[in-house]
């Protein structure tokens, strides 16, 4: 039986170390007393498990490695818990990247910057700064660019530097960050919906998770469609109340109307921007499949070539000379910080992310990012934010995490269903080995596994035919 330890430690012994220093003056009677407490229980613990590795190494006497045993146990706990906690680090302060993107991008575009021109710089930026890491990390073993693959590159580069970002940032530009934010909460029901129509993604209605997914989708479509036409009254926060008062009454109803064309014509160039991220994600699926150990290459590459044709489309749509014009102004820096930020720095930790935890975890953290937009929009823009967008977003928010837990539920049974035959094989494996391969003990799962995946021939099946 084991013994009681005694870790009691005099809270008079623990005085008189304290009154040893010179700088220490009086005491007050309880600060030993509870030093003394905190002590034992430090130290029973601690004894505590270190007999528990005691025991477990077979060992009758407590030595010094057993105790440098616990603390390095101790210490890798710590260490697992950083570990562990790095993805939630990551995705979080990626959100906040995000929210300053989109403030930084709307003063810029309020100020008269052509929202072409910004993508091209953007990009620009991104393709300098991605392309010395791909250069130097992934430049052995690089994958042929055949014509489908060039192909795909170009369309991925016309869905998402040209088509998604120049019906955002005009999108952007005449709604506002909380609300642009709010409506590409729905990429994840537009992606399930484009997955279902080119058939990567089948429908059993049947299935929890598939109802889920459904459900999600038709409740993130329903928010979409209240924002975009229900605006209601202002969700009034305490801190915007005088700067909402002073701007209604500088507004006239001429202005009102035009603001309610401009905030119609804003959404659906918002829905048709998050259709063409959803289209980039589905293509860009398939496109991995080759690039998968040269990330970094295929963003530079996307970019890159995203750049050239975003140029193309400047030069067409746009033809001030003057507007290429950029200074040390609030113009340059939207475009580094999205290029560096929003293009190079997320896509690098996204895809680590994902790689890691899977896009599920990645995406769960989007509706972070339009709180927080929605607080510093209020105070930097002094952001109006309406009733109607407010219950159209959290719809969006419900329809978003219906989607995720289905998709997760998903994956959780694809895997289980792709291990249910290794672990029969492993069974049988055991089986031969216990038996030296003289006998052998088939259950009903193990024997259907072997008959599925070794089917057999014609002559054999005559031979078990003529045996009586």
């Amino acid at each position: 039986m084991r013994k009681k330890l005694d870790t009691r430690f005099p809270a008079a012994r623990i005085k008189k170390i304290m009154q040893a220093d010179e700088d220490v003056g009086k005491i007050a009677l309880a600060v030993p007393v509870l030093v003394s407490k905190a002590l034992e229980l430090f130290l029973q613990d601690l004894c505590d498990r270190t007999y528990e590795i005691t025991l477990q190494r077979g060992a009758k006497t407590v030595s010094s490695l057993h105790l440098s045993n616990m603390s390095m146990e101790k210490l890798g706990c710590c260490e697992s818990f950083l570990k562990s906690s790095k993805p939630y680090f990551a995705m979080i302060s990626l959100q906040f990247g995000y929210a300053g993107m989109n403030i930084i991008t709307k003063i810029s575009l309020n100020t008269g910057m052509s929202h072409y021109v910004l993508v091209v710089y953007r990009h620009a930026i991104a393709t300098a700064v991605i392309a010395p890491f791909a250069f130097f990390f992934e430049r052995k073993a690089q994958p042929k660019i055949t014509f489908t693959i060039f192909m795909q590159l170009f369309i991925l580069g016309l869905l998402g530097p040209v088509i998604d970002q120049n019906f955002y940032y005009m999108g952007l530009k005449y709604t506002s960050p909380t609300f642009s934010c709010a409506m590409s909460n729905m990429l994840p029901a537009m992606t399930f919906i484009l997955a279902v129509l080119f058939r990567m993604e089948v429908l059993d209605v049947k299935k929890l998770w598939c109802q889920a997914k459904i459900a999600g989708t038709v409740v993130t479509v329903a928010g979409a469609m209240l924002m975009t036409i229900y605006k209601g009254p202002i969700v009034e926060l305490f801190w915007t109340k005088y700067m909402h008062l002073q701007h209604a009454n500088d507004t006239t109803p001429s202005s009102n109307s035009n603001d309610n064309k401009d905030f119609l014509k804003g959404s659906i160039l918002l829905i048709f921007a998050t259709l063409a991220w959803a289209s980039l994600f589905v293509l860009q699926a398939k496109i991995l499949k080759t690039y998968s150990k040269h990330q970094l290459t295929l963003t530079t590459l996307v970019c890159f070539i995203g750049t050239l044709q975003a140029v193309a489309v400047t030069f067409v749509m746009e033809h001030n000379p003057s507007a290429w014009r950029i200074g040390w102004d609030m113009n340059l820096l939207a475009a580094a910080y999205s290029g560096i930020v929003a293009s190079s720095i997320a896509y690098y930790v996204q895809g680590i992310v994902m790689k890691k935890r899977g896009p599920v975890f990645a995406t769960a953290f989007s509706p972070l990012m339009m709180v927080i937009v929605a607080i510093m929009g209020s105070f930097v823009l002094a952001e109006k934010i309406f009733l109607g967008g407010v219950i159209g977003a959290v719809l969006i928010v419900i329809g978003l995490y219906a989607v995720l837990w289905g998709k997760q539920k998903e994956n959780e049974v694809t895997h289980c269903e792709m291990l249910e035959p290794t672990k029969n094989i492993d069974k049988v494996t055991e089986d031969v080995e216990a038996n030296n391969g003289t006998e052998m003990k088939y259950s009903d799962s193990m024997l259907s596994t072997i008959v599925i995946s070794t089917p057999a021939t014609e002559t054999t099946l005559k031979k078990t035919s003529q045996e009586p």
